[in-house]
């Protein structure tokens, strides 16, 4: 899936920062030019209006922590934030709840099942395992503190825009599509409530939780989302605080984990950077401390996440240096330093 070529600019060190913003634009416009006429994979279609995406839909966006966005392609083209809406609702409830209740109630392992299994609920004793599976979203939004159903829409919606910047729109087309086919969410709703891990009513929740999935979003919105998180909470763009530096540390070792399902070992092993994609066709990607990408392609893979997406991705990961475990080798100490187990180098 992410195999280079000699096209590939070689692997950098993840230390440092962005190289400068020409150089940055120059790497982006590469990897979509690269990537555009790529024809693998399907448009989802199990949600009647996603099927209606233009296959040839490709938008790539780099934010730094610095703010500087860097485009190429459509993007700017809105389509519907589906399952990268758990990323963010995850940081969200980490900042008001904590770590220890999140992990408690939800869970933090992959389960090794697709998105939407509900084997994996049974399996488990009724936890959903982590958050970025529907069973453990739908928790999640059930978590967010609000004195009603509507009270936690309007909370949730807020929250997601202050990541992106700007005031998020509701998609009401793709709402009432989703609310129409969403069966299997409704089930494993109730499924959690009868295990006793839903506090509140599990139809309400879902519907929730259908509403963030249809919040509309574009490339560079998903890519300041992620700045947000790679800035230890702080969005680079408009300078507010939306969530504690402790809550993107915990939502980022997540994605790191379970943000690409079952093949988040795979992407983790060949990218090397916390990642969350969504079934409309959207990806963010994020390099603590430098920034984020954020990709918009409809055509999937058989567990639903961009092909294109995922290329560009590996391409910019390799190419800036955005690889979590690269490094460069330190070198030899000076003498006198301290040596590996406190004594000194000779």
């Amino acid at each position: 899936m992410f195999e280079t070529d000699a096209a590939d600019v070689a692997q950098r060190s993840s230390t440092g920062s962005l190289p400068p913003a020409p150089r940055v634009d120059e790497l982006v416009a590469a990897a979509h030019a690269r990537y555009a006429p790529l024809d693998e994979g399907d448009v989802a279609d199990y949600i009647p209006e996603l099927a209606e995406a233009d296959p040839a839909w490709f938008g790539l966006a780099l934010v730094g922590v610095d703010g500087r966005a860097h485009t190429a392609g459509d993007a700017d083209v809105a389509f519907s934030i589906q399952s990268i809406s758990k990323a963010f609702v995850f940081a969200l409830v980490c900042d008001e709840l904590g770590h220890e209740l999140v992990h408690e109630r939800v869970g933090v392992n992959n389960t090794g099942l697709p998105f939407n299994s509900v084997i994996a609920l049974e399996l488990n004793d009724g936890s959903p395992m982590n958050s970025m599976v529907n069973a453990g979203a739908i928790a999640t939004t059930a978590l967010v503190p609000a004195a009603d159903a509507e009270d936690r829409w309007r909370r949730i919606r807020d929250g997601l825009s202050r990541f992106a910047g700007r005031p998020l729109d509701l998609d009401d087309v793709v709402h009432r599509s989703e609310s129409l086919t969403n069966h299997r969410n409704r089930a494993l709703a109730r499924l959690l409530q009868s295990y006793g891990r839903l506090d509140v009513d599990p139809d309400e929740t879902v519907d929730v939780y259908t509403r963030q999935c249809s919040l509309s979003v574009t490339a560079v919105d998903l890519a300041i989302m992620g700045a947000t998180l790679a800035d230890g909470g702080v969005n680079p763009v408009t300078g507010e605080r939306v969530v504690s530096a402790e809550a993107c540390r915990d939502t980022l070792a997540l994605l790191a984990s379970c943000g690409l399902y079952e093949r988040s070992g795979e992407w983790l092993f060949e990218i090397g950077m916390p990642a969350k994609s969504g079934v409309a066709g959207g990806l963010v990607a994020v390099a603590p401390g430098k920034g984020a990408i954020g990709t918009f392609s409809p055509r999937l893979d058989p567990a639903g996440n961009s092909v294109r997406g995922q290329r560009a991705c590996a391409h910019l990961s390799r190419s800036l240096g955005l690889n979590l475990f690269a490094s460069d080798p330190a070198g030899p100490a000076p003498a006198g330093a301290a040596g590996p187990i406190g004594g000194t180098t000779r």
